[in-house]
């Protein structure tokens, strides 16, 4: 894998990219910038942190934004 495109809602939010056996967040929504740069073991583990991240804040990402 070189990149993978991660969506919330249907909307794209950031990439992961490898990065020493671990996958790097690189964030391209404000919404979630707050997890930019940090890594995770996988995919499913960036997702959850997101909608752990989106549930917090009580909200959704706008589709304009």
């Amino acid at each position: 894998m070189t990149r993978q495109v991660i969506e919330h809602a249907g909307i794209p939010v950031g990439i992961i990219i490898p990065d020493n056996g671990l996958l790097k967040f690189i964030a391209v929504k404000f919404h979630v910038h707050d997890l930019d740069g940090q890594r995770f073991a996988s995919a499913s583990d960036v997702l959850r942190a997101i909608h752990k991240l989106m549930s917090a804040r009580g909200g959704s990402i706008p589709r304009a934004a």
